[in-house]
């Protein structure tokens, strides 16, 4: 299937220092594009790739599970890092997760970790239903573009399959034990209204990582998709002021698009 106008992936050619950025479930690349083209306007090598079974029909998405989008991301933290001297790891929502996941798993390869509305659990009765469920019934109702601001609506599914729902319920439990493998700088931005990923979800991950440079900003005038919403330029600021704290050659070196 074609993929939606605005879903593509994104990547840029530019300095030695990298960014992966991980979309959420039921998303596309549309979500981070902002944040990847700011990243990249300043010198960054960006790398924001679709994860498979996004960006089409969610009838891609009930074919795949979480280990088909992990090593997605996996694959592109690998070409970063032979490209670049320094990687670093960033989504939003499941997008987090993902992020948080490789920074466990590759150690030294991920340099720090930027996550906004990190998912660590698939929450309500319904979670607990979806073993069965998926079983019995195709979909659920999409999640909603949960954004404080107008605008372009935002690119996702209308329907969740739950096959591939319950593999993201599966994910979330094997990350919250890997959790405290995690050891790099962390900056984590959560919304102080959030309609898809309650506050415990970023009060956990703060709690069972092993960072010890961690730095939690709240955002007070967004919702879930805080990359597209009023705290869009705070979370972007943000972000580079913490890789460029770490990283300190970026916005340093010149660029080259191939957009």
């Amino acid at each position: 299937m074609p993929v939606l106008p605005g879903a593509e992936p994104y990547r840029h050619e530019g300095g030695e220092v990298g960014v992966l950025l991980c979309h959420g479930f039921t998303g596309s690349p549309q979500s981070l594009r902002p944040w990847a083209e700011q990243h990249a306007a300043h010198g960054l090598t960006v790398s924001l790739p679709l994860l498979p079974g996004h960006g089409t029909r969610w009838e891609d998405l009930q074919v795949t599970g979480w280990e088909d989008w992990y090593a997605e991301v996996d694959r592109e933290l690998r070409v970063l890092a032979e490209r670049c001297s320094r990687v670093f790891v960033a989504g939003l929502s499941m997008g987090g997760a993902l992020a948080l996941r490789l920074a466990a798993r590759n150690g030294e390869r991920v340099a720090g970790v930027v996550v906004v509305n990190p998912a660590n659990r698939v929450h309500g009765l319904s979670a607990y239903a979806l073993p069965a469920a998926r079983h019995l019934v195709r979909t659920t109702k999409g999640i909603a573009s949960d954004i404080a601001k107008g605008g372009p609506a935002l690119l996702g599914y209308d329907r969740v399959p739950l096959h591939p729902a319950h593999s993201l319920r599966l994910f979330l439990r094997r990350l919250d034990g890997e959790l405290p493998q995690v050891t790099q700088p962390l900056l984590l931005l959560r919304s102080a209204q959030d309609h898809v990923v309650p506050a415990a979800d970023s009060a956990r991950v703060l709690s069972r990582v092993s960072s010890v440079d961690v730095t939690e900003i709240v955002l007070e005038q967004s919702y879930h998709v805080a990359t597209l919403d009023h705290d869009a330029d705070r979370i972007f600021e943000e972000s580079l002021a913490f890789i460029g704290r770490l990283a300190p050659s970026v916005g340093k070196e010149g660029t080259a698009a191939v957009g």
